[in-house]
């Protein structure tokens, strides 16, 4: 019984159109279905089927406002799924590399294709910088923090990820709310760019939406991340000037 339902929900991801709507969506917003088909390059109709049954699987739930309807991520659990399967695909060689020959999906999001030409060179970079890993910062500047905030003891690994009350006095002092919930306060995240770990969980994706909220960072497209302020960073640890930048 657990082989057919593993099976079935491969099944969902394994179509080309409904990975790239998993991967938009990754961003952490929720998106109508004409947002979603057109990311896809597929009808609207078709992106409508394609939703039902990602919702029916569990990997996206629809939200109403009004007369409005949007589609996002289920939870957190199925974001870092899907993230780390798209990292799987990449590392596991199942995605060619720039210059490698194509393989039977022509549609790729920008994040996991071979980077020909300046545009998405460029964007690449940008992803690789900064990045949403669906509600908490990822890329360069993502694994920067982590390392920043354990090297001024604002976290620490002695117990496990822990913030410590240095830390709390900070990301206080910065605005960003520090609560105890179900979720995890501070997990690591493989990140698939740097291949090293950032901080997922609720307080970074706390930081986040206090960075957007604030304009320390201003979302600068499907999943890039644009910083506006140094000072909030340094005071995290993070030195901006020594970052490669996009």
């Amino acid at each position: 019984m657990e082989t057919i339902a593993l099976a079935e929900v491969a099944a969902v991801l394994a179509d080309p159109s409904r990975a790239t709507m998993c991967l938009v969506l990754l961003d952490g917003r929720a998106w109508t279905v004409g947002e979603l088909a057109k990311a896809a390059g597929i009808a609207l109709s078709t992106a409508s089927e394609h939703v039902t049954r990602l919702a029916g699987a569990g990997f996206v739930v629809r939200v109403k406002q009004g007369r409005a309807s949007y589609v996002r991520i289920a939870d957190p659990r199925v974001a870092e799924l899907i993230e780390h399967l798209a990292q799987h695909a990449v590392t596991s060689g199942a995605l060619p590399r720039a210059g490698g020959s194509a393989t039977r999906n022509p549609r790729k999001t920008a994040e996991h294709r071979p980077v020909t030409g300046l545009k998405p060179t460029l964007r690449a970079r940008r992803l690789g910088f900064a990045r949403t890993c669906y509600d908490h910062l990822a890329g360069e500047l993502g694994v920067a923090l982590r390392d920043g905030m354990l090297a001024t003891g604002l976290v620490d690994t002695a117990d496990g990820l822990t913030l410590t009350p240095r830390g709390r006095e900070v990301l206080g002092t910065l605005g960003v709310p520090v609560a105890a919930g179900r979720r995890p306060l501070l997990r690591d995240c493989l990140d698939w760019t740097e291949r090293r770990d950032h901080l997922a969980g609720a307080l970074p994706a706390a930081l986040l939406e206090r960075a957007v909220d604030a304009g320390w960072v201003r979302r600068d497209g499907h999943r890039a991340v644009k910083v506006l302020a140094e000072a909030p960073f340094a005071a995290l640890g993070v030195d901006l000037g020594a970052l490669t930048g996009p």
